[in-house]
């Protein structure tokens, strides 16, 4: 369900930060999109009108990506979790409900284990930081590590059209989900100067030989904010052994799978999402 908001800029650290907003009444809810070339509309898109019905809702562009600013800065899982409380700050937001996808979901836990008392509930889609094992293996740190062909696989998803299509066989679990709007709206954003930089310089910092770098798996059980988490049962980024184990050590936390679902369930199962999003909001 597509719905009317209203995308604005503010300032924050210095920085314009585009976000979408929508809904007068309710508690807040934060959007907070993936990596690569996502955006808060990209991932969120059809997502906002459902929840802005009985919630506040706002979806930043984080730095880096879509319509904010792209400085020239070390982007890792903390940079990102201390702008989102500047984000939530200059929004004058004392507390939120966050909703991370990928490494979306990265930042909002990160974010909740730091300043829990700013945060009302949290759900975690597909997230990152439930795991040390690398996405992808070799092959990915392979291709983090080396800047030419990583140069060179973003060059050819910018140009063409088919492989900007092929590169979302990744995602999705249903190439009936990869249709030509998706891709034209994807395309787009690859063009875009500087869209690109900000998830390199993020998979260098969190990609290490021994595993990845944001590993929250020893301080789940520090998590007592209630918690609901949402996976792909396709997923072939992210494992959903992982989102099990994190349902395990979050204690209270609930856990919804998507069959036949890659890593995308706002894009990939939308009214099945929409709905247990807001049922645990409702609770």
């Amino acid at each position: 369900m597509e719905a009317d908001f209203e995308s604005k800029s503010i300032k924050v650290d210095g920085l314009n930060i585009r976000y979408i907003t929508a809904g007068e009444r309710g508690s807040p809810v934060l959007l907070l999109h993936g990596g690569g070339t996502d955006s808060a509309l990209l991932s969120w898109r059809l997502s906002i009108g459902r929840i802005s019905q009985s919630h506040r809702v706002f979806a930043p562009d984080l730095p880096g990506y879509g319509e904010s600013d792209k400085p020239k800065v070390k982007y890792t899982n903390e940079y990102y979790v201390d702008f989102l409380g500047k984000i939530m700050d200059a929004l004058k937001l004392e507390r939120a409900s966050l909703v991370g996808i990928s490494m979306g979901g990265g930042i909002s836990l990160g974010f909740t284990l730091k300043s829990p008392e700013r945060v009302d509930k949290l759900v975690l889609v597909d997230s990152y930081g439930l795991g040390r094992e690398i996405p992808g293996g070799v092959r990915s740190y392979l291709l983090v590590h080396l800047p030419l062909l990583l140069e060179m696989a973003w060059m050819m998803e910018r140009q063409s059209r088919w492989v900007a299509r092929w590169s979302l066989r990744w995602i999705f679990y249903n190439p009936q989900t990869v249709t030509d709007e998706l891709v034209d709206e994807i395309w787009q954003l690859m063009k875009k100067p500087g869209v690109g930089r900000a998830f390199a310089s993020f998979q260098r910092s969190e990609v290490r030989w021994g595993g990845v770098n944001t590993d929250f798996v020893d301080r789940l059980h520090e998590i007592t904010v209630a918690t609901l988490i949402l996976h792909g049962a396709e997923d072939s980024l992210v494992p959903v052994s992982w989102a099990e184990r994190a349902h395990r050590l979050i204690k209270g936390s609930e856990l919804h799978i998507f069959p036949e679902c890659g890593h995308w369930p706002p894009r990939e199962k939308t009214e099945e999402f929409n709905r247990v999003v807001l049922e645990f909001l409702a609770k």
